[in-house]
């Protein structure tokens, strides 16, 4: 089936200078970024049961922006004031620099790691030196609330969950006229079964549906779903040069 028309479930991208755009323009397709999910935070209420009293920690860890602008939030809401001597774990560059927009950056405590992940060295690094304090770790509900390399070094820290991964419904009014569907975590999986539950029932998928990541691709399988093409692999390690070698073999244009 030629592509014409591909969803891809993520935010459309900030810079001109995408991958996408240029794959849109090589392979005459038009591309759509359409979110499939959506972030939600906990109210304060919602929060207060957790019994996680947010004065009780002297350290934060943060892997997102996401999880940064909700612990604030909630902060607010709760009516705790953070203190100037609170430490910030961040597991990158990019996430600490972020942290300006709610502290004066210069004044405060803040380590970040390189690679982005809760393993990193870096990161790890300035976890385990700063073992004596008490870390809080604002994640979402899919998240995984446990980090192995953390826990090995005994270091005391409390997952909070503070913001919920949800559907993004579709309206009435919004054409589900796709040719290939790009996803890039289960819950847009999820969201698409609650979408549209006739989608890939009786073996019947005329839309195409490529993944990234090891989850997401068998959160399709496991729907019963037809899986096309994933991401990474090494001829394709991301998803952008997954979806150009897709079109060049399958056809794009309209």
């Amino acid at each position: 089936m030629k592509i014409k028309k591909i969803l891809v479930s993520q935010p459309q991208p900030t810079s001109e200078k995408s991958p996408y755009f240029d794959i849109a323009k090589r392979h005459n397709v038009e591309i759509v970024f359409r979110p499939m999910i959506k972030v939600e935070g906990l109210t304060a209420k919602e929060f207060r049961q957790s019994k996680i009293n947010l004065a009780d920690y002297t350290a934060i860890i943060f892997t997102s922006r996401t999880a940064v602008d909700h612990y604030f939030r909630l902060c607010e809401e709760c009516r705790f004031n953070v203190p100037d001597t609170m430490r910030y774990f961040c597991t990158t560059e990019q996430i600490a620099l972020y942290l300006q927009k709610y502290i004066v950056y210069r004044k405060r405590k803040i380590s970040f790691g390189i690679t982005g992940k809760l393993d990193d060295p870096q990161f790890v690094q300035a976890v385990v030196k700063n073992n004596k304090e008490k870390f809080l770790f604002p994640i979402s509900d899919v998240q995984a609330d446990t980090v192995p390399v953390i826990a090995d070094n005994k270091i005391s820290y409390t997952p909070a969950v503070m913001y919920r991964t949800v559907s993004n419904d579709f309206t009435a009014d919004e054409n589900f006229d796709y040719d290939l569907l790009l996803f890039f975590s289960p819950a847009g999986i999820e969201s698409l079964k609650k979408n549209f539950p006739e989608f890939g029932k009786n073996g019947k998928q005329p839309i195409s549906i490529g993944t990234f990541g090891v989850s997401t691709a068998k959160a399709v399988t496991d729907a019963g779903f037809r899986l096309d093409f994933e991401a990474p692999t090494k001829e394709n390690p991301s998803m952008t040069a997954a979806l150009d070698a897709f079109l060049t073999r399958n056809g794009g244009g309209k």
